[in-house]
């Protein structure tokens, strides 16, 4: 049992919020407005029914403003704590206040489950005590960074890999120490794996602390998108299980990664949280000040959602805008982290009464934050209730999921009619969305797929989802996949099939990876990792999520692929005129492009036409020349004339087996003659050998 000194406790400072370690003690400081009282209350650790010390601040001395805090001589680094907070029980004034319930500190740097921890007991009457989270104190000081700091990319040699901690190493196949399996000391182990990709930067699925009973009876909150805290690592993804130990091994991870050359960019949930609509779980934020945290319909017994999820977080609230700040500050300071993806970023552009906003506060304080400047800032650019801003999210900072890159790229692909004359805009970073200006032109981030929806495997495996394993029949998930079986549902032996459905993943792959805009690719989408049709997977922690390490070898020529792709992306090309060095993705962004059809300087842009291809020339030399094939026929197209004394090599062509699908350049076989044939649902490109240079 925690032997507790016998000192006076001692008014405290209402600033920094949260529990700050000092020589002789922790101050603790928290925001309730309406509270009428506030208990801390200490415990000897997570599975504790009782605490076995509770101390009420007087709102005389303990209270200033809205801040209550006390300073707590003799507690140490790792002394797990948690809140209740009296005050009125209204909620048809937006009041939900009840002090049976503990509470988490919402600036708590560490959270703690215990193992009886019941989601339930939040939500009904009474006592939850001993199966609540708790927060636990953390003094940051004590870990050695040995010099770390974020990395500082520039977007033009980006690339992201999104990918979920635990189902990165989870499964039997990893070769990870099966105690390792699924935690941030796990995915260390598999770092050479993503260096050997040659992917840049690692976009982590939520890995603030989560609520992983948020999810139907039987099955887990697999993706993370329920947050209970904005400052603690999920204590799920650690190996070890005292408070420090998620903290300390996230560092790690993250410092393992930098020296890896690999930027980590983590995805936040700004939007809502794990306590739901009305009928959900007290855990923190709704105990403490219901109507500051939460947008709360004109019925303030309910909630607004905007978020598809019970609730929507009340960002441009002062105390709410200065929390997500701190919150980014902190994972940047003393997290060492790179850049946010936002989720639902558009929740930020909405008021306390949830209506959008033309210059959202919370927005420009992200954007203009010193401690922030030089993060990477990705804008998930849209809501749930029906609020779609790709294209015109407000910033200057910031980069965009870019949606219709995803779904224009799939129709075209798949044979839609009528696709072909957006292709052109998609393939240039989007200028029909955003303008035409050179910051604009670097708003656009590229993908076909994601965590949420088909792997790019079952995007070419599937016509509908089959979700029935997550327990709601069927019906959740989205129906409009743009997705196409390749003539076969599900899996099959014919080799005709699967060849072509290597085709068509190599296929997205390149337009993913040469297109203008910063790419990202999904985890395992390198190897075809399935999920069986299961294009909302959030509640499945088992092997249709995790990362099968026995497609690595499986489905090598994919990989290959890939890893050439991203390796020529990132390569320096020299320019005889200037002499100057830029990436490939600097000399396709730079380029004079000019379209064609299967007939030079005649592109077809009918509605049936399925083919499409173009000339990228450098301002300063070296031609590339790209068609794409959609159809279901081999189509001949013209070339471009060589100047005399070149040659035009052929770089990749999809419908070619591993390794002519893709060259090196110097060594790609010379194309004679002034036409060339590209097989049906095949994507080529050829080089001018004399004018560019890959080195």
């Amino acid at each position: 049992m925690t032997e507790f000194p016998d000192l006076p406790v001692v008014e405290g400072k209402s600033f920094p919020l949260g529990a700050t370690c000092r020589p002789e003690g922790v101050n603790f400081s928290v925001y309730s407005k309406n509270a009428t009282a506030v208990d801390l209350l200490l415990f000897d650790d997570a599975d504790s029914q009782r605490p076995t010390r509770t101390i009420s601040l007087d709102a005389a001395t303990n209270r200033t403003y809205y801040y209550w805090h006390v300073f707590v001589p003799g507690l140490q680094n790792g002394q797990i704590y948690g809140f209740r907070v009296t005050g009125p029980y209204e909620p048809e004034n937006g009041f939900r206040f009840d002090a049976a319930k503990l509470l988490l500190d919402p600036y708590g740097k560490s959270v703690v489950v215990p193992a009886g921890y019941s989601r339930g007991a939040g939500s009904e009457p009474g006592d939850n005590t001993g199966t609540a989270m708790k927060s636990a104190v953390i003094d940051g000081s004590r870990f050695d960074w040995q010099g770390d700091a974020p990395l500082h990319h520039r977007w033009a040699s980006t690339v992201i890999y999104e990918m979920h901690v635990g189902g990165f190493t989870r499964h039997p196949s990893s070769g990870v120490a099966p105690e390792k399996r699924g935690t941030y000391i796990g995915l260390i182990e598999k770092i050479p794996y993503l260096q050997s990709l040659g992917i840049t930067a690692v976009e982590l699925m939520p890995v603030f602390q989560f609520d992983e009973q948020a999810a139907p009876s039987g099955l887990t909150n697999y993706w993370g998108y329920q947050p209970v805290s904005f400052f603690a690592p999920h204590s799920g993804y650690s190996l070890r299980k005292d408070p420090l130990g998620a903290v300390d091994e996230f560092r790690e991870m993250v410092k393992a990664l930098h020296r890896a050359g690999l930027e980590v960019i983590l995805d936040v949930v700004f939007n809502h949280t794990a306590e739901g609509a009305a009928d959900g779980p007290t855990l923190c934020f709704r105990g403490l000040d219901n109507d500051a945290y939460y947008i709360l319909d004109t019925d303030r017994a309910r909630y607004a959602d905007y978020t598809g999820t019970g609730n929507t977080l009340n960002a441009n609230r002062p105390v709410v805008r200065r929390m997500i700040l701190d919150s980014l500050r902190y994972w940047v300071e003393e997290m060492h982290v790179d850049g946010f993806r936002f989720d639902l970023a558009s929740i930020l552009s909405r008021d306390e009464s949830g209506r959008p906003m033309q210059d959202p506060p919370v927005i420009w304080d992200i954007e203009t934050d010193p401690v922030l400047a030089g993060t990477k800032l990705i804008a998930e650019a849209w809501d749930a209730g029906g609020l779609y801003q790709v294209g015109s999210f407000v910033g200057h900072a910031w980069k965009e999921w870019n949606g219709r890159f995803r779904d224009d790229i799939r129709s075209f692909m798949k044979g839609d009619r009528a696709t072909v004359t957006r292709l052109p805009h998609r393939l240039i970073a989007s200028p029909d969305i955003y303008g035409s200006e050179k910051w604009q032109q670097k708003r656009s981030i590229n993908f076909v797929t994601c965590h949420d929806g088909f792997t790019l495997n079952d995007l070419v495996t599937y016509n509908i989802k089959h979700n029935e394993t997550n327990g709601e029949q069927n019906r959740d998930g989205t129906n409009d996949n743009l997705s196409w079986n390749c003539g076969v549902e599900g899996p099959t032996d014919s080799r005709e099939v699967e060849a072509l459905r290597n085709r068509q993943v190599k296929n997205f792959l390149t337009l993913t990876l040469l297109a203008q805009g910063t790419p990202m690719l999904l985890m395992g989408d390198e190897v075809r990792r399935t999920q069986h049709g299961n294009n909302n997977a959030y509640c499945r922690d088992d092997e249709i999520s995790w990362f099968d390490w026995t497609l690595v070898d499986q489905h090598a020529e994919v990989r290959r692929f890939v890893e050439r792709l991203i390796a020529h992306r990132l390569k320096f090309i020299a320019q005889r005129r200037s002499h100057d060095q830029q990436t490939l993705a600097d000399f396709l962004r730079e380029a004079r492009i000019q379209f064609h059809g299967i007939k030079l300087n005649q592109p077809d842009w009918s509605d049936e036409s399925h083919s499409l291809a173009f000339t990228a020339e450098g301002p300063a030399g070296g031609t590339f020349y790209f068609m794409i094939n959609a159809y279901w026929e081999p189509l001949t197209f013209e070339l471009p004339p060589a100047a005399e004394g070149t040659g035009i090599r052929r770089w990749i062509d999809t419908s070619l087996p591993s390794p002519n699908d893709i060259c090196e350049i110097d060594e790609a076989p010379l194309i004679a003659g002034s036409t060339y044939l590209l097989q049906p649902r095949s994507i080529a490109c050829l080089v001018n050998s004399a004018r560019a240079h890959l080195c």
